[in-house]
């Protein structure tokens, strides 16, 4: 799936299957400034990262590509959100925080299944500058990244998405069973507890396109 920005800039979601690994492939969302050109930037999901993370992004994303269409602004690749927007609110939920030497700073919720890092010194570095994870950091189930030039915008409300309370519907097969016994079960209408993952189901032909 892509759109047009410009008559050379071009937006992009698509998934690339990998039945070999333990993900069985990943999901991108692409920014190229130019066809064939260097990419501006990109967000990566693991197969099995939980669908309705890929939802939220992505709705985000509609909004910031309608607004760019609409407008003279231009957030796809001039975004000015602040990097707090994104981390502050994991904070208020209780999640922890340590910072290393090396740039980056790690916040980690207080069952310890999941995760998100931020490398805020971005100087003589390629790597993502937000990643995250759901499982133990030593085997996760799940992992996403957001490359620099990436919308902060998205990256916040991927960790809106992922500390959201809304009850999830899951089958017990999707639900990965080391991190069962930290569920709560939901009656039906209820207003809250906390949510597990379902994975983003591939598709079967042409690809279309919160973490918890």
């Amino acid at each position: 799936m892509a759109f047009a920005i410009s008559p050379c800039a071009r937006l992009w979601t698509r998934f690339a299957p990998k039945p070999e690994e333990r993900g069985q492939g990943t999901w991108t969302i692409g920014m190229d400034r130019v066809p064939f050109g260097p990419r501006a930037w990109e967000i990566t999901f693991d197969a099995t990262t939980p669908a309705e993370l890929l939802r939220d992004v992505h709705a985000e994303l509609l909004d910031l590509y309608v607004e760019d269409r609409h407008s003279d602004q231009n957030h796809l690749f001039e975004d000015a959100t602040a990097p707090h927007e994104v981390y502050t609110p994991l904070l208020t939920h209780g999640w922890s925080h340590s910072v290393k030497t090396d740039g980056t700073q790690t916040f980690l919720p207080p069952d310890g299944l999941g995760g998100v890092r931020h490398r805020y010194a971005t100087t003589g570095s390629d790597g993502p500058v937000w990643r995250a994870w759901g499982g133990y950091p030593s085997e996760p189930h799940w992992q996403a990244r957001f490359s620099a030039g990436a919308p902060t915008t998205l990256a916040a409300a991927f960790t809106a998405s992922l500390i959201s309370t809304e009850p999830l519907h899951r089958a017990v097969k999707h639900i990965p069973f080391h991190t069962r016994r930290h569920l709560y079960v939901a009656p039906a209408g209820a207003p809250q507890p906390l949510n597990r993952p379902t994975p983003a189901i591939p598709p079967t032909g042409h690809t279309t396109g919160r973490t918890r």
